[in-house]
């Protein structure tokens, strides 16, 4: 499987991973790739938020003062259309919840259930066309994890097969 095109979140960590795996000197940055950001959450855990929102969740609420749910669809399918129009084989470098994100829109379910779709760091995922099926889309692979241990590479990555 020849990889075509490398994108990567402008964000450190997917960047270093990239580096990691070896693809950095052919990689471009993608802005859409970047991590949901958390606004006035930022730097905090989940647990520690729903101590003053017990009801709180990213999936269904977003962040504020960060991006809403809305925004983050927005995103995920703005670059799915973009990936479509692509030839080859594409290694995506992003992260655990916007990852899961887009895995959520790619198969056409709504961002919330992005949540049943937990990304490890290091891990490999492969999005793609049914081969029988043209206008399907499926989850090939997920969350392989590849020889790589999480002290080396700090972020998910996907590959995206049209």
């Amino acid at each position: 499987m020849g990889i075509t095109r490398v994108l990567v979140s402008p964000r450190l960590r997917a960047r270093q991973t990239c580096e990691l795996a070896g693809m950095g000197a052919v990689s471009e940055i993608e802005p859409d790739l970047a991590e949901w950001d958390y606004g006035d959450y930022e730097g905090r855990r989940s647990v520690d938020i729903r101590r003053e929102d017990p009801d709180w969740n990213i999936w269904r609420d977003g962040c504020t003062g960060g991006e809403s749910t809305t925004a983050v669809t927005v995103r995920a399918d703005r670059l799915i259309a973009r990936l479509a129009a692509m030839q080859g084989v594409i290694a995506l470098f992003s992260h655990g919840q916007f990852g899961a994100a887009l895995a959520a829109r790619w198969i056409g379910l709504a961002l919330i259930e992005g949540q049943h779709f937990t990304l490890h760091p290091a891990s490999v995922s492969l999005l793609g066309i049914d081969a029988h099926h043209a206008d399907r889309r499926v989850i090939e692979l997920w969350n392989e994890c590849p020889g790589a241990t999480s002290n080396t590479m700090h972020a998910p990555a996907a590959l995206f097969r049209p």
